[in-house]
């Protein structure tokens, strides 16, 4: 499993409340609120429409850590109690749930269900983003077209960089050898597609390269360790405009995939939590997130005032949604340890 990282970053709160939420400075805690995420160009933009606005309005202090992922990592800080409120991908956040390991939370907790697009909100997350996993490129080589182009290393020479694990990379291998979008997860249920997933990665091994933080498919890029990256969406984006990286993305075949809010079980903090998730989830507050890096957002209406520039690079506009395929969190629930178990020996092999 992947490990965490264990960045530590404390934000100084004012010493002002306004009056409407000064009722929460009466209410001892047993330390502040600590907030997971996932670290580099996507957290920095948390911190600024999220993080510190909620400590202006509160005047509270927060603290960030961020992460890799992992369910062993879940559970490890489940046990130490050292984390409130982590940000997790839909398998973590539905098998974390069935252990125990999360706190139920109801709609009405955090605002009402009507506030969120339908299907972002659960018995135990609350939706924050949505993303596309996307092939990216260096725009000074030959433009791919799609998942195809990345493992024909004869017409495209140059590494590749994936994600480290079966999750992605299995549907990516399958994309890659014509199974319809639709036809993927049923394939994987098999061994026949498993197996024909293995082959498909072991076609392109040599040149293979595997990361597994967002921040690292950019760099391989831009320092031509990689001519082809698996790479979150918004980390190109952020790249192209900060770093002055010349990055293409193509959205074709793009995973589509959710991330939620989850309050660990037995938190101290659960009602800062609730509170804490109230605030994020307001629609003026997630309409801030795009412009800085383009996910997806969850609330009703917080897309609807944004340029037509930053809506065109979402992962969810629909010229960009075509075709994608949706990362069914069900399946990988069921079946993410015995395929990640089949990775690991894989790479080991």
């Amino acid at each position: 499993m992947m490990r965490p990282i264990t960045r530590r970053l404390l934000v100084s709160a004012p010493p002002l409340l306004p009056a409407t939420l000064a009722a929460g400075r009466a209410r001892a805690q047993a330390r502040d609120l600590t907030v997971v995420s996932w670290g580099g160009a996507y957290q920095d933009a948390q911190r600024e429409v999220m993080f510190r606005p909620f400590q202006r309005a509160t005047g509270q202090r927060l603290l960030e850590e961020t992460w890799d992922g992992g369910m062993e990592v879940l559970r490890d800080h489940q046990a130490t109690a050292r984390w409130d409120l982590v940000q997790v991908e839909g398998d973590e956040l539905e098998l974390g749930c069935e252990e125990g390991l999360l706190e139920p939370i109801s709609p009405e907790q955090v605002g009402g269900a009507e506030r969120y697009i339908p299907g972002t909100l659960s018995r135990c997350g609350v939706g924050t983003i949505l993303y596309g996993f996307v092939l990216a490129y260096r725009r000074s080589d030959l433009v791919p077209e799609g998942w195809a182009d990345f493992f024909d290393t004869g017409r495209f020479p140059g590494p590749r960089a994936m994600r480290r694990g079966a999750k992605t990379t299995l549907e990516i291998a399958l994309l890659s050898d014509g199974v319809a979008p639709a036809a993927v997860y049923p394939a994987l249920a098999t061994a026949a597609g498993v197996d024909r997933a293995f082959r498909r990665l072991g076609a392109i091994r040599p040149v293979l390269r595997w990361w597994d933080q967002g921040s690292e498919p950019p760099r391989l890029l831009a320092t031509g360790d990689a001519a082809m990256a698996v790479s979150y969406n918004g980390r190109i984006d952020v790249a192209n405009r900060d770093d002055a990286a010349d990055l293409g993305t193509v959205w074709a075949g793009q995973l589509i995939a959710q991330d939620s809010w989850a309050i660990m079980r037995g938190s101290p903090n659960r009602e800062r939590a609730l509170a804490f998730l109230r605030f994020v989830g307001d629609p003026a507050i997630q309409a801030g997130l795009p412009p800085r890096i383009p996910y997806g957002v969850t609330a009703r209406g917080a897309e609807d005032g944004l340029p037509d520039d930053v809506l065109a690079n979402l992962p969810t506009a629909p010229d960009n949604a075509r075709d994608a395929l949706r990362i069914d969190d069900a399946f990988w629930r069921l079946h993410l340890d015995r395929l990640e178990r089949r990775f690991q020996a894989w790479l080991a092999a």
